[in-house]
């Protein structure tokens, strides 16, 4: 498949996106949200210090921590990379002014959420890592995420040739827009467990890591119970996507994604039974950003497709 200049960017912009949400878990995991206790300078500084004696004064030298500084600023610069990246992106979706303006309005619309999720970062970090704003600025980021995937799709779909029986696409929007939505609940529950363990770590005297999850109580057992839903759904969706498409790619797509879901099964189970360890955390939120890009992408090559007419 050729693209051209926009499509090859926004593509680019997606990846850095769901990178950023990689580097985003890091950030949380490793503890390093106020490793700059300030916005948009990091300790007074536009490169942050390597020492304690490069502090300018007025800050707490026990509060510098040169990793978690250095962890947090370079997720900084990353956001602001994929700032000037959608920015790009926009400016090069003029050209789709006229004769595919959803490509124009929702890369506009990337661009001005992307300057709320920059404004929003700077008062996570003013407010001392509020969990609520914490919630939101990660959801914004799979928002963006989306809002890009869709404007890319539009921009391509020329390019894409998929024929399904109208039973199957009946069934394949049932099933995958189900899924969709139960894994953005499963992923707003995760949230909450989240929040849940935040207030846990930073409690004065913060009790044991291994003993956070059973600690966080009911709103983790739904969690764990609500991933059989998931599954469930991701299983006939992609019973759906294999056996009644007959299309290599929706087959290939629905493998991915309940692949995917498999994974994040065992790493949800690795969280409880080994005692949270920082990489499966991690692991575990850029997982459920790579299922729903893909289950986003499915449901719009479904919605693409041409109706295949029976023969005979």
């Amino acid at each position: 498949m050729t693209l051209n200049t926009y499509q090859k960017v926004a593509l680019t912009t997606v990846g850095a996106t769901i990178f950023l949400i990689f580097v985003g878990g890091l950030v949380r995991a490793s503890g390093a949200g106020l490793g700059c206790p300030d916005w948009p300078k990091c300790f007074g500084m536009w490169i942050p210090p390597t020492t304690v004696a490069e502090l300018p004064p007025g800050f707490d030298a026990s509060a510098f921590n040169a990793l978690k500084t250095w962890t947090e600023y370079i997720n900084r610069l990353i956001g602001a990379i994929i700032g000037l990246l959608i920015t790009a992106t926009f400016v090069l979706s003029f050209r789709y002014r006229e004769e595919e303006s959803a490509v124009f309005y929702n890369s506009g619309a990337a661009f001005v959420l992307v300057l709320v999720q920059g404004w929003l970062g700077g008062q996570v970090v003013i407010t001392g890592l509020n969990e609520w704003l914490i919630t939101l600025h990660m959801l914004l980021a799979m928002f963006i995420m989306m809002i890009l995937i869709f404007a890319v799709f539009k921009a391509s779909e020329q390019q894409f040739s998929i024929q399904l029986s109208r039973s199957a696409r009946r069934w394949l929007l049932i099933s995958g827009g189900l899924l969709l939505l139960i894994t953005f609940v499963q992923l707003s529950i995760g949230t909450q467990v989240r929040e849940a363990i935040d207030l846990l770590k930073n409690m004065a005297s913060p009790p044991d890591r291994a003993t956070w999850i059973s600690q966080v109580g009911s709103v983790d057992e739904l969690h764990r119970s609500f991933s059989w839903g998931v599954l469930i759904c991701g299983a006939i969706t992609l019973y759906f996507a294999r056996w009644h498409a007959q299309s290599p790619l929706l087959s290939k797509i629905g493998n991915w994604i309940f692949g995917l879901l498999l994974f994040q099964t065992a790493t949800g189970i690795g969280l409880y039974y080994l005692g949270m360890p920082p990489v499966y955390q991690v692991v575990h939120l850029v997982g459920i950003a790579l299922i729903i890009a893909l289950e986003f992408v499915l449901l719009l090559l479904v919605m693409q497709a041409d109706e295949k007419h029976a023969v005979g």
